[in-house]
């Protein structure tokens, strides 16, 4: 397991000094995004993650055919009349004569991430970038998600760097299912990190209360602050990151992303409150793992991460079908496979086939 509080300084983020102004600037832009072939969109986009000094870098990108079809190949490109990046950007899932392909919308799937995948190994790519409305999808040049936990870490440590800098004590914000490589990680940079429940509203709302710099959420979706959601923005940092260091995407994932998760695994099962109630009387009355922290913010996460082994899960039921949605994670492949098993089964000993 990394050590999050001793990583390796030579994929540190080098970040940008950007005046706030030029946030604020982007702000006012949100609006005319849509139309982000216009030069000053662009040029404002690019003010707040600099690219120029970085290593060549071939990306290929996936923009399907929401505003990022015009924003990605605007901004990292030069058709918006922009000096040219070190960066060679190989567009994919364009039918002839410039429109998009059709493309399954749900990133969350792999297998719509398949085709990109396989593009960015024929074509010796560094990374591949797909978005969809205000996700956005990184790929290593293995043609493999990158996790959005370890997105997270990455572009968090960036903006939380560029606060403390500017003399504020930053604050980031995550959803339940994050990894905790998150708050170890910015935490030790000196940030502050607060959890909610899953879904955009409630995240959005508490980056508003609590003047969050940066927020980040399971399946994707990132939200800069005056500038929520930004996943063009993100992708930039991406490759800010990537490209002022000498390791592939791949290493450099696993520095933000150390941890074993079991990513998000439902079941079905015939009676949700009767399966519930197994695994609360199993890890939270009897405390059969051992002593645990236990909290209710969005379904029931138990942990045992203060001492080892570490672990922890979150156990969400669906409010539409009855389906329980579990996720995992420890720091080692044991020990999330035997919290993941020995939860699955008491989840499933009623199970529905």
């Amino acid at each position: 397991m990394a050590d999050l509080r001793r990583y390796d300084a030579r994929v540190t983020p080098d970040v940008p000094r950007v005046d706030r102004s030029a946030l604020l600037e982007a702000a006012a832009v949100r609006a005319v995004v849509p139309d982000a072939s216009d030069p000053a969109v662009a040029a404002s986009l690019r003010t707040l993650v600099d690219l120029s000094g970085i290593r060549p870098l071939r990306v290929v990108v996936d923009a399907g055919d929401g505003v990022a079809e015009r924003t990605a190949p605007a901004v990292l490109g030069t058709e918006a009349g922009l000096p040219a990046l070190p960066l060679e950007v190989v567009l994919v899932g364009v039918a002839p004569g410039g429109t998009p392909a059709a493309r399954a919308a749900d990133l969350l799937d792999v297998d719509n991430l398949r085709d990109l995948g396989a593009a960015v190994v024929a074509h010796g790519a560094d990374l591949g970038l797909a978005f969809d409305a205000d996700r956005c999808v990184v790929l290593d040049e293995r043609g493999d998600a990158v996790s959005p936990s370890a997105i997270t870490a990455l572009v968090g440590l960036r903006e939380v760097t560029r606060e403390l800098r500017a003399g504020r004590t930053p604050t980031v914000v995550h959803d339940v299912l994050i990894s905790r490589a998150v708050p170890d990680l910015l935490g030790a940079a000196g940030a502050r990190t607060l959890r909610t429940p899953v879904g955009r509203p409630a995240l959005e709302a508490a980056m508003a209360e609590h003047d969050a710099v940066f927020g980040g959420e399971h399946d994707g979706r990132y939200h800069v602050r005056d500038l929520v959601p930004a996943g063009v923005l993100t992708a930039m940092h991406v490759l800010a990151a990537l490209g002022s260091q000498r390791h592939p995407l791949s290493v450099l994932a696993e520095v933000y992303q150390p941890y074993v998760t079991s990513g998000q695994l439902s079941s079905r099962v015939s009676d949700v409150a009767a399966a519930w109630a197994r695994v609360v009387d199993a890890y939270v009355d009897k405390q059969g793992a051992g002593p645990v922290s236990v909290d209710e913010l969005d379904g029931l996460t138990v942990a045992h991460w203060d001492a080892h082994p570490q672990w922890w899960f979150n156990l969400r039921a669906s409010s539409t079908e009855p389906l329980l949605r579990l996720t995992v994670e420890a720091a080692d492949d044991d020990m999330m496979v035997k919290v993941r098993d020995d939860v699955l089964a008491l989840v499933r000993s009623d199970e529905e086939i």
